[in-house]
């Protein structure tokens, strides 16, 4: 097979800044080095020349790149199908391939190498907690979001409340500050990090539990909600026209049609699909649940077919296989995360797994058994809510491959040393762990000591 090469018009720096790893790690990766690189690809059948596959351009901002299709025949990126002079945009952990594998042709894992630690002068801003206050409690935010037009910024439960009252009472919701109508409003990351910096400064700031309990019992704002469509707002993709009798914007399905007992009114808030950018009605008592419990981010696909609507260029409507159960959820490889992205450890894994004659997807519902049966410590789970997560918790893919990953890690830290491939039994157990930030940037490391452990130095987390 012959190897893969990168080679480019104009460079920024020697640094490596993306590679393409392949799945069968005895091939090697291809570097990226230049901003905007020429790749050829791999192949099995040895024509007399290079065949180029594709261009791959870096974004300003780093963590992405534009991939531009060069060859005549057609590239597979994450499942979909990009023609010849086609570009589409590629993230770390985005799949490609340029045709069958089975006619030879490589899978390849796009990987952005972290950037390198800058050394910068630290600035000390000084904020009065004055200005860091809910203006309906009075109080310092908690869980804050942010309402636009006006930028003004509130307690998630304290808006919620008020939004739920507003839509009692008139078409419009009104900002309680400037009395300006709202238009949309969701969580504010950057402000939440500095409201948990001036309670750590300042304790006697902080409300009790009983409080910060039922605030949070009131809160209903998870994703950023279209509270209020101007009638003369630039809408970013094409629009059913407003209906002459009714003057409202048309958001989706449901504003015109009534599926399953239901129509929106003037009154109606939406959610923005986080896969297609369509918007549905943001209801407490739909049939499927509209959010991801893993990530909080809304979802169309699931809701829709239970309504039975379908979608149209008006009218996006994403595949219903973006959000679903845990147990309905099934993969057939390792997902590009687990083992902290160490492919020498997803690699050993594999193998025991062959080894044991069984299929993935069978030890993965075994853990989730496990998982909803409380037999598994959580503590490291990286999703929300974690610990009311069970099998029939609807959850989108990428938080699925989160927890795939996690529960891997407890698979192998539980299988007997004698199950392991010959050759990673006689290596010895990293200091730092699964948290070992050596494994990314050095191969030999990464393969010479096991990282599917608990840190014995440094962090002393499970």
């Amino acid at each position: 097979m012959e190897k893969g090469e990168a080679s480019g018009s104009s460079s920024s720096s020697d640094d490596v800044w993306a590679k393409l790893v392949p799945l069968n790690s005895s091939y090697p990766d291809i570097e990226l080095r230049l901003n905007e690189e020429t790749i050829c690809s791999d192949i099995k059948t040895p024509p007399c020349e290079k065949q180029v596959w594709c261009q791959i351009t870096r974004e300003k901002d780093h963590n992405s790149a534009l991939m531009k299709n060069k060859c005549c025949s057609s590239i597979l990126v994450d499942g979909a199908v990009v023609r010849e002079d086609d570009t589409t945009p590629i993230r770390c952990g985005s799949e490609m391939v340029l045709g069958s594998v089975a006619d030879g042709f490589l899978r390849y894992v796009f990987k952005v190498m972290p950037a390198k630690e800058i050394s910068k002068k630290q600035l000390k801003i000084t904020l009065d907690p004055e200005h860091a206050k809910c203006p309906i409690c009075l109080n310092v935010w908690h869980d804050v979001v942010t309402a636009a037009p006006c930028l003004h910024n509130f307690c998630n439960g304290c808006f919620s409340e008020w939004l739920k009252r507003s839509q009692e009472k008139r078409s419009s919701v009104i900002c309680p500050q400037c009395r300006s109508v709202v238009q949309f409003v969701g969580r504010n990351h950057f402000l939440h990090g500095i409201e948990e910096d001036i309670l750590q400064s300042d304790s006697s700031l902080r409300r009790s539990d009983e409080e910060l309990v039922l605030l949070d019992s009131c809160s209903s704002i998870k994703s950023p909600l279209v509270v209020s469509r101007g009638r003369n707002m630039c809408h970013k993709r094409a629009r059913a026209q407003p209906a002459e009798d009714s003057g409202r914007d048309l958001s989706c399905p449901q504003c015109s049609t009534e599926y399953g007992g239901f129509q929106c009114n003037e009154r109606t808030v939406h959610l923005q699909c986080q896969a297609c950018a369509g918007m549905l009605p943001s209801r407490s008592n739909a049939p499927v649940p509209q959010h991801c419990l893993g990530c909080d981010r809304a979802f169309c696909g699931a809701y829709w077919h239970a309504m039975g609507a379908a979608g149209s260029d008006v009218y996006p409507v994403c595949n219903q296989e973006t959000l679903k159960p845990i147990a309905a959820h099934s993969l057939t490889r390792l997902p590009f995360l687990a083992h902290e992205k160490n492919r020498h450890e997803q690699d050993i894994t594999e193998k025991c797994i062959r080894q044991m004659g069984r299929p993935l997807q069978d030890v993965i519902t075994e853990w989730i058994r496990k998982m909803s049966n409380r037999e598994v410590d959580r503590t490291r789970l990286l999703l929300n809510h974690c610990e009311t997560i069970t099998s029939q918790t609807y959850v989108c893919r990428e938080c699925y491959d989160k927890l795939v990953s996690f529960l891997l890690y407890w698979f192998r830290i539980t299988l007997p040393k004698h199950c392991l491939p010959q050759e990673a039994q006689q290596r010895e157990d990293c200091w730092y762990g699964y948290a070992c930030r050596t494994q990314h940037h050095n191969e030999e490391h990464a393969r010479k000591r096991n990282h599917v452990c608990r840190p014995s130095r440094g962090a002393r987390t499970p």
